[in-house]
């Protein structure tokens, strides 16, 4: 069959190559991609956000699956452009990928479905989010509404801040028309974890867990990007924690988005707190999350096409989901000055050492291919994986790794996964 990915990034990349390991795939296409992706797919050159481009395309080249990896044309509605088209899609049709692409709406369903999150309230008006915050107590957290690229987020720890935020997100309007709504939202303390799911409209199955590194710098110091760094599976997702996630959150969503009329097929990703008072969500995707699939997927051991087409289908209860029982650590190689200001166009050397290593993989973020080789097209750049026995080999491995390649202006954070020795 022939499989066309949409989407640029190092999820992609992930996607891409568990795509390519199936048996049932004769052709991938991937539309935009990027410098690694091209080593597996032919990439076409068209815009995720050009639906009737990628539609087109589809058609011409009788493509059998398309997967959506992205946020923006899932919330855009591409699924259903697809869909319309006659064309087999994973991913969310549009009033399900709301889920994702507004965080008032996704907190609404949870308060009128008691699925467990923190307190909060949604604002149109500035004046009026900013009188209300005056009442509460910090920190607190700033929510846009809408999508901006996994950095619509801040914790303001007083008032000042909290009112500087405001005015950042919905009068100067820093992460754009995401910040025509905010949720100003609980502070929770506690563990970050992540879980991926598939989704077939009722049937829910989760993938192992991962957490992730948001901040820039070690310490979990400056600016939130788009992703550091993750490491899977956490120590922190306890048995325990499963049983309460599967009794109260994962069908729950499931269920409410049913009843609501908004079934969802595809990904779910749950972002979770782990609170003294039990899990809690923080936020929900509606697609692989970026870094998580690049130590997730390498760990499944079940032929990603046939689950895609289960959720497709509606028969996801006859998949027996599996994980290999091992870890998997990835560190993001970024451009310094990620994510505010910082170059492209720096020459990527190395990346042939990773060239039959079992267990070791680079996927590529912000890459391009040009006349002076594969260089450099974005903040982050590559995600360095690696699995191992256990947590702190696949770490070892993983920066062991980050040595193999190098580029003008390479930056990462050297404590990934450093949770794991608290554990």
């Amino acid at each position: 069959m022939k499989v066309l990915i949409v989407g640029s990034g190092g999820r992609e990349h992930a996607i891409a190559a568990s795509v390519a390991k199936s048996e049932k795939v004769s052709k991938i296409y991937c539309a935009p991609g990027n410098g690694g992706i091209s080593q597996i797919a032919e990439c076409v050159a068209i815009g995720a956000m050009e639906f009737d481009k990628l539609v087109d395309f589809a058609k011409e080249t009788a493509i059998d699956l398309v997967i959506v990896g992205m946020d923006d044309p899932l919330v855009g509605g591409l699924v259903d452009k697809m869909e319309e088209a006659g064309i087999r899609t994973f991913g969310p049709r549009k009033n399900a990928a709301i889920l994702e692409g507004s965080k008032a709406f996704s907190k609404d369903l949870m308060k009128k479905y008691n699925i467990p999150t923190a307190a909060y309230e949604n604002f149109d008006d500035p004046d009026a989010a900013m009188e209300y915050i005056k009442k509460g107590n910090f920190p607190v957290v700033l929510k846009a509404d809408g999508l901006a690229l996994g950095k619509g987020v801040l914790i303001c720890n007083t008032l000042e801040e909290a009112m500087d935020g405001v005015k950042s997100i919905m009068l100067d309007k820093q992460f754009g028309a995401a910040g025509t709504r905010m949720v100003v939202e609980e502070f929770m303390t506690g563990r970050e974890v992540s879980v991926l799911s598939f989704v077939d409209g009722k049937t829910i199955k989760t993938m192992t867990s991962a957490q992730d590194h948001k901040r820039a710098k070690d310490g979990d110091q400056g600016l939130n990007t788009g992703g550091m760094g993750t490491f899977s599976p956490s120590p922190f997702y306890t048995e325990e924690v499963d049983e309460f996630c599967k009794k109260y959150i994962y069908q729950a969503t499931v269920d409410a988005m049913a009843a609501e009329g908004r079934e969802f097929k595809g990904i779910i990703f749950f972002g979770l707190m782990l609170t003294p008072n039990g899990p809690r969500v923080l936020e929900y995707n509606a697609r692989f999350g970026d870094p998580e699939a690049q130590v997730v997927l390498p760990r499944m051991k079940n032929d990603i096409i046939e689950v895609m087409e289960a959720c497709i289908d509606g028969t996801l209860d006859k998949v027996d989901l599996q994980f290999e029982d091992n870890a998997a650590v990835c560190v993001v190689l970024a451009s310094d000055g990620y994510p505010l200001a910082y170059e492209k166009g720096k020459v990527i050397t190395g990346l042939d050492n990773f060239e039959g290593k079992d267990g070791y993989y680079c996927f590529h973020a912000g890459t391009k291919v040009t006349e002076e080789g594969l260089v450099t097209n974005g903040g982050r750049v590559l995600g360095i994986t690696a699995k191992g026995k256990d947590l702190k080999e696949a770490r070892a491995n993983a920066y062991e790794a980050t040595k193999w390649v190098n580029f003008d202006n390479k930056y990462m954070r050297n404590d990934i996964g450093k949770a794991i020795d608290e554990a």
